[in-house]
């Protein structure tokens, strides 16, 4: 057992079959593109905000308590992996929103703010400045952070502090976000 949960590609491989298994047998022939993108909505939301709140919750406070010679470990491996997948989950999680709101029949409605798609629509558009703030501040300030991309010490420093604030900006947006999320009725 420890061998195949120390294998994560081969977990969520049979927890993807999983899945299909548990799709076919509680809602045989209701398998649909929109029940599809729902749940990878919700699986690409939950990384997404899951790694938004790891950065601002536990990595970004605790970096002043690891010590100097540590801090590599978390700037070359662990930031830089976390990184891939929050900025490729909060793509997937627009993405993916966005054809549920397509195959429902209300994206433009949503996206135009028109009633009853307001509320729905105003979460949409939260969640695309959100992921704006990921893929066009936050993560080419990181790479300057990280030293990914060439920047002296003033500059990484400035990038650093941007990062955070987009970052802070987007924990902001979140529980909005969410609201407008849960509270929507027409899908």
């Amino acid at each position: 057992m420890a061998k195949f949960f120390g294998n994560l590609n081969l977990v969520l491989v049979v927890s993807l079959i999983l899945t299909v298994l548990v799709m076919v047998g509680l809602h045989p022939g209701q398998i649909t593109p929109n029940s599809v993108m729902r749940w990878a909505h919700l699986f690409f939301g939950v990384l997404w905000i899951g790694l938004l709140y790891y950065f601002n919750f536990v990595q970004v406070p605790q970096m002043p308590n690891i010590p100097d010679e540590a801090k590599p470990a978390v700037t070359k491996h662990i930031a830089p992996s976390a990184l891939f997948y929050f900025r490729w989950a909060a793509l997937l999680t627009v993405v993916t929103g966005l054809f549920v709101a397509m195959f429902s029949g209300y994206l433009v409605e949503s996206l135009t703010l028109q009633a009853p798609f307001t509320m729905i629509g105003v979460g949409m558009w939260i969640a695309i400045i959100m992921a704006a703030n990921v893929w066009f501040i936050i993560w080419p300030n990181q790479k300057k952070v990280l030293g990914i991309v060439e920047a002296d010490a003033d500059a990484k420093a400035g990038a650093a502090k941007m990062a955070m604030m987009a970052s802070r900006t987007n924990t902001l947006l979140s529980l909005p976000m969410f609201y407008t999320m849960v509270s929507f009725n027409g899908g």
